[in-house]
């Protein structure tokens, strides 16, 4: 685990309700303009505080890969799924460049608050561009350099979103977008070729 990957022993924080306040998944997800039949990677899947949004979005006819590297979270998830009863969604225990989902799968690659952790970002584009389908969809949100670290990782973990549109440029996605969501986040999306 590198220093930069989030602590599953503070896995408590990230169903912390303030955060709803912070960081309004509806807000996100809106933002994806996603149909309910859609299949979406959520890479970084963490204990489902997207997750289960998109779970309900999408509807019985869509699905979800829950990716996380950290079988800890997964575990956390698999809880909440048998609980609440969600049967669109697939927990997958992989590394995010390499997430074990079948070629041209996914409308949708989400990567929520974890651009920040890789080491090497190419590589999960890749992996990203080989899930999608063609004209699909990467959407990576994570935290903005200029405001105050109160939440989230150190300001020298952060990346600009400048720096992630190059960086998805270079990998081949086009119709790039931006947008701030919630208070301390940035969402950049861009489509795969047709």
């Amino acid at each position: 685990m590198n220093d930069k990957r989030f602590n599953p022993s503070l896995a408590h924080r990230l169903d912390d309700p303030a955060r709803l306040l912070w960081l309004p998944p509806d807000e996100v997800i809106a933002t994806l303009r996603l149909r309910p039949d859609e299949l979406v990677a959520d890479i970084g899947a963490g204990t489902g505080y997207f997750t289960l949004p998109l779970s309900r979005v999408l509807g019985p006819k869509g699905k979800v890969w829950a990716v996380d590297a950290q079988e800890e979270m997964l575990s956390l998830l698999k809880e909440k799924l048998d609980l609440l009863g969600v049967s669109n969604v697939k927990p997958v225990c992989a590394e995010g460049d390499r997430t074990g989902i079948p070629n041209a799968t996914c409308t949708v690659a989400f990567l929520a608050n974890v651009w920040h952790e890789f080491e090497d970002r190419t590589a999960v584009l890749r992996e990203s561009q080989r899930i999608l389908s063609p004209g699909g969809r990467v959407a990576i949100l994570d935290w903005r350099t200029d405001v105050d670290p109160a939440h989230g990782p150190p300001l020298a973990h952060r990346i600009a979103p400048a720096d992630a549109v190059k960086e998805m440029r270079l990998a081949g996605f086009e119709q790039l977008s931006f947008a701030e969501v919630g208070r301390y986040s940035w969402l950049v999306q861009g489509e795969t070729q047709q």
